[in-house]
């Protein structure tokens, strides 16, 4: 195993904002300083932190500081796992003392009047971004919550389910309005209410009792990603009643899919009206965290993989016809020799009576936008594909797509497949570059696989999350970026990683295996996220039947400036504007026009007008411009009413400071019809 450096992160992510009153509070930044670090407790190494945050909020800025601590064992376990205790870190410490001769670390800061509310989670988000740092800690904790810490731990773990390996609670408040407001059958604490009234920016009770984001609600993330909680609970309970808290919240967590288990402890003394009670099994919450923590040094791939609807309609007809067609859109990194071809490999293995036939449409520098526009022409029959394998997230980040966009276009390319082939499995993939690994290593989802995985999500589609896989493996000191994956086009190593990864998906996809009845299952279109998504984008030839003067079709255009092209750009048909400020006209029919053109060193600025209406500027350059004719779509109008409409085009005289002209070469139409 090979040693690197954590990345040192300079600044501090913007973590959520209090929406009570409407108003954001923002962490600007945090440091964590060790203050004394030969203390004990109960005969363990302690070390004495101290989290300082600066906030905004309204429009001030100030800092505060945080009380932390953390307890480490005389030997580390491999994998450095860790335990994060919500409250009360000196009550009930006999399953700590099991965990830490197991070899686990206990962690805790001091947010102790702050009742879980919105800046209490971003104390916990700024401390747990700074102990993992500060301590190289494993990504995925175990919760530790007593009485109010429920609100503290659910509270962050339901933002941040994949950081959690488990929660376990001891008659742990899950509904504010049960205890402090006293509500139901509970006795409530009326100035602990007063407090959390302050913290969360309450004006009234009644604002409070409207508030939904307590324990209680919001547990699909958990539930979806599988996080056992364990709950230890008195039945005489009346400061925190279970039947006001555990129960709802754990009927609620099993009818999600979510694994829970509930403890009564009924055996020794019941103080403070039921609420302190004796932990009869430390031994069985020690196990529980063992048992549910990450420890191996080597991660398994299927934590960073999404099953959803899975792929067995695949299996089937892989296992039972004698032809199968496999299709990889994407883009440079698809174009590649590498994982596309291990897959082919593996497939053909696996199958060895079924002939493949590989469609390989991958096409550097193209994202989502692109292949939207492109998939009629690349993959042939359509209706024929089995598996289709897409990625995307590099280069709609590169190249500067916006959210929207990003939206738009992969929906559109499911949509589009699924209606010309509802037995069709997809699989989507996010590849990694170095700007996503140090997304997550500050403690964020980078923005273009939240905007795939949302599309993904909404129609059950599987993915893959290499750019988070890599991520944790190089935190992991399996490998590193510099020596071994070297580029964001991976080396044959990095091509490794992501081929053991996807197979690692298949094979589990298909462990049951075929049985004698099963189907192949006709997919489910739900309700389009964005109805201007590019379902029926197509590319439209530039060959117009009629002249106009200042543009000019060349059959067969090369360039001349001895600059490169790619692959179907070059000796093939283009509308190049040979003039300036001469006016071109083009009708169609569809929700959204675009152009594909060749931007190379020479790219001008182009004005557009649809319809009549004003005159809008492109600047058809982009920031690779100089170096190739590279293609490159633009999108003029995505929301247009469904009909008739006319594109009005002309290049002006004035053009991009780095580049050597005004050109415009036009290689399709792009149109969503």
């Amino acid at each position: 195993m090979k040693n690197i450096s954590l990345l040192v992160l300079l600044c501090c992510f913007v973590f959520g904002s209090n929406n009570v009153k409407g108003q954001t509070i923002q962490c600007l930044s945090s440091k964590l300083i060790s203050k004394n670090t030969d203390q004990k407790w109960k005969g363990y190494n302690r070390t004495n932190l101290s989290l300082e945050i600066e906030f905004k909020e309204k429009g001030k800025t100030y800092q505060e500081t945080y009380q932390a601590r953390i307890v480490t064992p005389k030997k580390v376990l491999k994998g450095n796992p860790w335990v994060w205790r919500a409250r009360f870190p000196d009550w009930h410490t006999e399953m700590d003392r099991i965990l830490l001769d197991q070899g686990y670390q206990i962690a805790f800061v001091n947010t102790n009047n702050m009742l879980g509310s919105p800046k209490a989670v971003q104390v916990w988000n700024a401390f747990y971004k700074e102990i993992r740092k500060k301590f190289n800690l494993s990504e995925k904790v175990a919760l530790e919550a007593v009485s109010r810490g429920g609100l503290f731990a659910y509270n962050w773990a339901k933002i941040n389910p994949q950081k959690v390996s488990c929660i376990y609670a001891e008659a742990p408040v899950c509904d504010f309005k049960s205890w402090p407001k006293g509500d139901g059958i509970g006795r409530g604490d009326k100035g602990t209410w007063e407090r959390l009234k302050k913290e969360y920016r309450f004006k009234n009770d009644k604002k409070a009792k409207a508030y939904t984001n307590i324990p209680l609600n919001g547990l699909e993330a958990l539930a979806d990603n599988k996080v056992p909680i364990l709950h230890m609970i008195g039945l005489k309970d009346m400061i925190v009643p279970p039947t006001e808290n555990t129960i709802p919240l754990v009927n609620k967590y099993i009818k999600l899919g979510g694994p829970a288990t509930v403890i009564p402890c009924t055996k020794g003394k019941q103080n403070l009206e039921g609420h302190h009670f004796e932990i009869e099994t430390p031994q069985i919450g020690a196990d529980f965290i063992q048992n549910h923590t990450p420890i191996d040094p080597h991660l398994d791939s299927k934590n960073f993989h999404q099953y959803r609807d899975g792929i067995t309609n695949s299996l089937l007809k892989f296992t039972r016809n004698k032809t199968a067609r496999v299709a990889f859109l994407g883009g440079s990194i698809t174009y590649n020799h590498g994982w596309r071809d291990s897959i082919s490999t593996y497939l053909t293995k696996r199958f060895p009576n079924t002939k493949f036939e590989f469609i390989a449409a991958g096409i550097p520098s193209m994202g989502s936008t692109p292949a939207a526009f492109r998939l009629e022409r690349d993959i042939k029959n359509l209706e024929s594909i089995d598996l289709l394998f897409e990625e995307a997230a590099v280069n709609d980040s590169s190249n500067g797509r916006t959210n929207k966009e990003q939206k738009r276009a992969m929906e559109g390319i499911v949509r589009h497949l699924r209606e010309k082939n509802q037995e069709m499995d997809i699989v989507l993939m996010h590849f990694v570059d170095p700007s996503k690994i140090a997304t997550y290593n500050n403690g964020e989802t980078p923005a273009v696989i939240k905007n795939h995985e949302s599309v993904a999500k909404h129609y059950e589609i599987p993915s893959i999350n290499l750019a988070l896989e890599v991520t944790e493996r190089i935190n992991n000191e399996e490998f590193n970026w510099k020596d071994d994956f070297k580029n964001l086009h991976p080396s044959p190593f990095g091509q490794g990683v992501y081929a053991h990864s996807m197979i690692t998906f298949l094979e589990n996809s298909w462990s049951r295996g075929v049985a004698q009845d099963d189907k192949v299952t006709r997919y489910t279109m739900p309700k389009a996220l964005d109805k201007h998504n590019y379902s029926h984008g197509i590319l439209k030839s530039v060959k117009l039947d009629y002249k106009t003067k200042g543009w000019e079709y060349i059959p067969s255009w090369v360039p001349t400036d001895k600059v490169g092209t790619r692959a179907n750009y070059h000796h093939v048909p283009m509308l190049v504007a040979s003039k300036t400020n001469k006016k071109l006209k083009y009708k169609f029919h569809g929700k959204a026009i675009g152009i594909a053109i060749a931007a190379g060193p020479d790219a001008g600025i182009l004005e557009y007008a649809i319809d009549n209406k004003e005159w809008k500027r492109q600047n058809l350059a982009t920031k690779w411009s100089n170096h190739i004719h590279l293609p490159w779509y633009y999108i003029l109008d995505a929301e247009l009413e469904e009909g008739e409409h006319t594109l009005y085009l002309r290049m002006v005289d004035n053009k991009d400071q780095e580049s050597s002209h005004n050109a415009c070469r036009i290689r399709y139409f792009i149109v969503n019809e």
